[in-house]
């Protein structure tokens, strides 16, 4: 009697495609070094690693670089939750910054507060290695639909 493998969960396909897709393939993505380490259409996992260009002159993440990594990853919630064909853009942003940043290792996760028809809102949280909350990122990311010859989803 041959014995099925199991599927993969879809949290493993998911994460997949969110890595593969152009949000994370994108520039800005690759530049932060961010890392998804899970996604499904509710979350995101990532981290980023800090290094020098992450850091301002008093030797914090920049607030920039803490921004990039929060729409970086509620954009990848957002790719996740589209319909075949469709893109995406951020047309919305708030930060409230609650401590500076700090390394080695930034970590995100984004929760979905809405998804609707034409748009999504990801709340992204970025924690330092201590636990403390460096950031609370609120975003709110448009669903339109690929222009025609367009070749990606985000």
């Amino acid at each position: 009697m041959a014995v099925k493998p199991a599927r993969r969960p879809r949290k493993v396909k998911a994460a997949r495609q969110a890595v593969g897709s152009p949000v994370m393939q994108g520039g800005m993505a690759r530049a932060l070094g961010v890392r998804v380490i899970s996604v499904n259409k509710k979350k995101v996992i990532a981290e980023m690693p800090i290094n020098a260009m992450h850091m301002n002159r008093s030797g914090r993440v920049n607030g920039g670089a803490i921004m990039a990594f929060a729409d970086v990853v509620g954009a990848a919630g957002a790719f996740a939750n589209l319909p075949s064909g469709y893109r995406t853009g951020t047309i919305e942003s708030k930060t409230n910054f609650f401590a500076a940043g700090t390394g080695p290792v930034l970590k995100a996760v984004s929760i979905r507060l809405h998804i609707g028809r034409t748009t999504t809102v990801w709340q992204t949280t970025v924690k330092n290695p201590d636990g403390r909350i460096a950031a609370i990122v609120t975003q709110t990311q448009i669903v339109i639909p690929g222009r025609s010859g367009d070749s990606i989803d985000a």
